[in-house]
């Protein structure tokens, strides 16, 4: 009874972990929202009137907020002088908008998982799905920045160079096809780097590519990238050099139809690059923080949206190499490797 009394006190302290974690998300949403952890950087340390009049904020609502982040591990306190400051190396996470790893936009992630939740508990009772355009626009939003991110440090100087060939074909002028391409922010990295290449990027979701043609427009690269509202598994085109799924391949309804569009759109010597979230192919493989964010999203959005479309595989957002792989070969490729690999994603390469 005292081994059980002990695991279940342990079990107690995860689970209350888990719950300050989430009222924490509140507050980092919030501070960044409100230009607090802005105010704070590089300052050295200040007190709460000064953080309150640097964002004309009122000081009553902002020392309780650093207060938050003082016990949370956010923000250091000066006890003696009672004042608050923001360690130089936490800014990279929390005001460093270009970082790869800034994460404040990405609470708006589960900020629309707790508004969908309806959807999401009547989708698992009755086996239905959720469209991605159904959800709250927080998801969008969320996704596309912490991606956005993710993808400017990692696609263009690791990513392309480890497939085989797709880097020299691309400088010399190459036709890609970005699927499922959200805001646009894959299709627009590709395009900046690779000037003399052309990219169309598509997605069913029109808010979506409404936001990318603006993002398209601002990069400076409208005159070689079209956006357009088109389904995976019917666009229009073929030759395409390179056609790339960015983390979108599982949350298709029909990725075995998807993939084999893909292989009679390419050209004879074309790639097609699969960008997954980071999986083993065992479920205990997948033990642990990064696996724990992933399923989740996986039962919140992506099995829904997949059961939401004709087919409605549902492979899921830790689908694995071996049962990705076995998908590509399903529709036609002959040559499917995993060809990077980090702790976040798997980048698979597949040729005809």
């Amino acid at each position: 009874m005292a081994v059980q009394e002990r695991s279940t006190e342990a079990f107690i302290g995860q689970a209350l972990n888990d719950l300050a974690a989430s009222y924490a998300g509140v507050m980092i949403s919030t501070g960044h929202k409100l230009g607090l952890y802005r105010a704070l950087a590089g300052q050295g340390p200040l007190s709460s009137h000064e953080v309150a009049a640097r964002t004309e904020l009122d000081e009553r609502y902002v020392r309780e907020w650093l207060n938050s982040q003082v016990v949370g591990g956010y923000l250091a306190y000066h006890e003696e002088s009672e004042t608050y400051e923001l360690p130089v190396e936490h800014e990279p996470v929390l005001t460093d908008e270009s970082s790869p790893v800034f994460l404040p936009p990405a609470f708006d992630i589960p900020a629309s998982m707790w508004a969908d939740q309806e959807r999401t508990i009547e989708a698992f009772r009755t086996g239905g799905g959720v469209a991605w355009g159904e959800h709250d626009p927080r998801l969008q939003h969320g996704i596309a920045v912490f991606y956005r991110n993710a993808y400017s440090a990692t696609l263009v100087p690791e990513w392309l160079p480890a497939l085989d060939g797709v880097v020299e074909k691309l400088e010399r002028g190459a036709r890609v096809a970005d699927i499922g391409s959200g805001h646009g922010h894959s299709t627009i990295l590709m395009a900046q780097a690779f000037e003399k290449s052309s990219f169309v990027g598509l997605d069913t979701h029109e808010a979506s590519i409404e936001a990318a043609r603006v993002n398209a427009q601002e990069a400076g690269v409208a005159d070689r990238v079209d956006f357009r509202v088109d389904d995976a598994s019917s666009y229009a085109g073929s030759g395409f050099d390179l056609i790339t799924f960015f983390d979108a391949l599982h949350d298709l309804g029909d990725p075995i139809g998807a993939a084999r569009h893909a292989y009679e759109a390419l050209a004879e010597d074309g790639t097609l690059m699969v960008v997954e979230p980071f999986a083993g192919d065992s479920l205990l493989e997948n033990e642990g923080t990064v696996g724990r964010l992933y399923y989740t999203a996986s039962a919140a959005m992506c099995v829904p949206h997949s059961l939401s479309e004709d087919v409605g595989l549902a492979l899921g957002a830790q689908a694995g190499p071996a049962r990705l792989t076995a998908v590509l070969e399903e529709a036609g490729f002959r040559d499917v490797r995993v060809a990077h690999e980090s702790p976040f994603n798997i980048v698979l390469e597949a040729r005809r």
